[in-house]
């Protein structure tokens, strides 16, 4: 028997966290640096992709925090969005002399470049959020533009780690029955999730195809890539936009941004981590989440668990 999406996310979405720690409880390097050290960006540069998203943009907030320069990368292929207003990002503690804004598109990989060429590091979140386009277009543009990022990266000589946001997405569905634990040794079955027709199908595929690609590429030609895979991301935003991944909002569990961009920190940081993370804290119903938003913000209109239920 064919199983619902709302099934699968309730049997399996649910079990994830256990084995995913809460990165902010983890112990932060506490070097000691002097505040020239700071300034000038001392611990080497990081490019993050897809910048202007909700999780980029607290990577970068949190990068120059920890005395990183950083690139940025943004899309800007219309006149829309070079009219784009990125000051929520340059006006970011520490942006005016660390952070370096530069155009690229994952349908043109080789655009990346610039922005990698001297970095460090690689947080690579950029990835298509179409989520009603043709599944062929949207794979395409996700695995070509991945590995064009990691070529970049390769080609660069100075990238000591790569980090790739995955999802929860390339974990979690499959129709191996119940399951009583999740973990990173798990991965999506693409055709179970043809045979569901979700709504967001295009995404899960290609996450998953996109993330088993990107390890692909890196064991061939050595390059030093850990996979962080997180929940359903909430927190505040400094970006504008709310995720389009909002619109699909079901059980499941959640991990705080400010926890996941730690995470990526934290990884980047401690040479012994390899392989694939899970980032996850909590989970909820929506009747729980709306219960909780109800006594939390009083005077906001949320939501009765019934009616969210129904």
């Amino acid at each position: 028997m064919v199983l619902s999406l709302d099934s699968i996310i309730r049997r399996q979405m649910m079990i994830l966290n256990t084995k995913c720690p809460h990165f902010a409880e983890y112990p932060q390097n506490k070097h000691s640096r002097k505040d020239t050290e700071m300034e000038n960006g001392a611990k080497g540069t990081i490019c993050v992709t897809g910048g202007t998203g909700y999780i980029a943009s607290w990577l970068i907030m949190k990068l120059l925090e920890h005395g990183y320069s950083v690139n940025a990368t943004t899309r800007s292929n219309s006149a829309s969005e070079c009219r784009k207003d990125i000051s929520f990002l340059t006006s970011l503690p520490g942006a005016k002399d660390r952070l370096k804004i530069f155009n690229a598109d994952l349908q043109k990989p080789e655009t990346f470049g610039p922005a990698i060429e001297g970095c460090v590091g690689v947080f690579h979140v950029a990835h298509p959020t179409e989520f009603e386009a043709e599944e062929a277009e949207v794979i395409s543009k996700a695995v070509k533009g991945t590995l064009g990022v990691l070529k970049a990266c390769s080609d660069a000589k100075t990238v000591r780690r790569v980090i790739l946001t995955s999802s929860a997405y390339s974990v979690a569905f499959n129709n191996k029955g119940s399951l009583n634990e999740l973990d990173e040794t798990s991965w999506t079955d693409v055709e179970f999730v043809r045979s569901l027709k979700p709504d967001v199908a295009s995404y899960i595929i290609s996450k998953t195809l996109s993330e088993k690609a990107a390890l692909d590429f890196a064991k061939e030609h050595g390059l030093d890539l850990l996979v962080l895979i997180p929940t359903l991301v909430t927190g505040p935003f400094l970006c504008p936009q709310c995720p389009a991944t909002y619109k699909y909002l079901n059980n499941a569990n959640m991990v705080h941004v400010d926890d996941l961009a730690s995470a990526y920190i934290f990884l980047f940081e401690h040479l012994d981590a390899q392989g694939r993370y899970i980032c996850s804290s909590i989970n909820l119903t929506l009747e729980e989440l709306a219960q909780f938003l109800s006594k939390k913000y009083p005077d906001y209109p949320i939501p009765s668990a019934e009616c969210v239920s129904s």
